[in-house]
């Protein structure tokens, strides 16, 4: 997997058109009974479940992604059989749609020996692309992330949840607000093997304009479109994400739907229904390029 570099691999799904990114948070209790039975009239464990319902997602939406994000989340929570999950899904992604990175959203960061284990974990034994952390702990406890040339390095920066703004709208210095400060310390500091991109919600379109203003042309991971914005129709919530967070090529964007797209339905049809949301998707966000 030593060839595998995210930044290439993410150009070149963005040259195609592709922007949108599925989440696979496959959480166990919203995965339908079809694929609880594999196929066959007898239920499958939890791990050959998810392993089962995420290679279906993937074979039937690897055309029109730019990534697949899996949330360890969902995996952890089973323990040691869930870990096993994680591990073959990426795995399966890789064989599938071995154009398509994976990012895994782990949002990982701590001291500096510990990253190193975080690192090992992520990109050796999982074989992830892509990895989420937070900044809380600096750029001397991240150096382990940061010097991962061929890996990508998302920062969260202004996130997609309702109470974000309790530290992220702190005013530094007096001046800005960390979710600016973060980004422009990332743009400007942090990102010298070009390997850097942000994490911005699809829920704050002024603060994802403010950033994109900020980092240039760096890479936005761009959670929070579908599920969390039930009152917006997603043509409307593709206009506003592409109108403030595309780059100056017109691209430049991770948009990423989970639910809306892996639990599309309920029914055995969910791979089909997923393919079509993630067309859907895909299709409004060309449009509005």
């Amino acid at each position: 997997m030593s060839d595998r570099n995210f930044r290439t691999m993410l150009e070149a799904q963005w040259s195609r058109g592709n922007f949108v990114c599925v989440g696979l948070d496959s959480e166990f209790s919203k995965i339908p009974e079809s694929a609880r039975q594999n196929g066959n009239n007898f239920t499958i464990s939890i791990a050959d479940t998810i392993t089962f319902f995420n290679g279906a997602i993937v074979e039937a939406t690897k055309n029109l992604v730019c990534a697949y994000k899996p949330n360890s989340a969902f995996y952890e929570a089973h323990g040691e059989e869930g870990i096993a999950v994680l591990r073959r899904t990426i795995a399966d992604i890789h064989a599938i749609a071995p154009d398509v990175p994976v990012i895994l959203d782990a949002k990982r960061g701590d001291i500096g020996n510990t990253n190193a284990g975080y690192v090992d974990w992520a990109f050796n034994f999982l074989q992830a692309d892509a990895i989420t952390v937070h900044p809380y702990l600096g750029a001397e406890a991240l150096q382990p992330f940061l010097a991962q040339e061929n890996k990508g390095i998302i920062v969260l920066c202004r996130t997609s949840n309702p109470g974000a703004g309790e530290f992220q709208d702190l005013l530094v210095n007096d001046e800005e607000p960390l979710y600016r400060f973060i980004a422009r310390r990332v743009a400007s500091k942090w990102n010298k093997n070009g390997n850097c991109a942000l994490v911005v919600g699809a829920t704050y379109p002024d603060e994802l304009r403010e950033v994109r203003g900020i980092v240039g042309d760096m890479p936005i991971l761009i959670p929070g479109i579908g599920f969390q914005q039930k009152n917006v129709s997603l043509e409307e919530q593709a206009r506003q994400v592409v109108s403030n967070g595309k780059n100056s090529r017109g691209q430049g964007m991770i948009i990423n739907s989970s639910r809306g797209i892996i639990f599309a339905s309920k029914s055995a049809d969910f791979a089909e229904a997923a393919y079509h949301e993630t067309l859907k998707l895909h299709n409004f966000i060309n449009q509005c390029r």
